[in-house]
């Protein structure tokens, strides 16, 4: 039984020594991370939840306050749709003749002149 109380009382020192090891690491990381800006895990507040309703509502005020920014202090239209998609532009079909023949060109001279445009 001796020998066990021994084994015991090591072990309960070495508990100690490497709990007081483990809390100098963490005062270490904590000192470092407060020179970096950031703060420990454990003082971080609880994630704050918020319900789709009021997503949709602080998403639908943030894009009023963009478009009266953008166009003065105009109050936005009330629209019926969550998202619209912007006009797209249409080019002529000459415009795009165009296009076409200066991409021609220019891969014909990045290829050595082998085909004309």
């Amino acid at each position: 039984m001796a020998g066990l109380s021994n084994a015991l009382q090591e072990l309960r020192a070495e508990r100690t020594k490497a709990q007081s090891q483990v809390e100098k690491l963490d005062q270490a990381i904590s000192m470092i991370e407060s020179l970096n800006g950031r703060t420990s895990h454990k003082a971080t507040r609880p994630v704050r939840v918020i319900s789709a309703a009021s997503r949709r509502k602080m998403a639908k005020a943030q894009k009023e306050r963009w478009a009266r920014a953008r166009n003065g202090t105009q109050p936005a239209k009330e629209t019926k749709t969550v998202a619209s998609a912007p006009a797209k532009r249409v080019m002529s079909s000459a415009a795009r003749k165009k296009i076409a023949a200066f991409q021609r060109a220019r891969w014909a001279k990045l290829k050595g002149g082998k085909k004309a445009a």
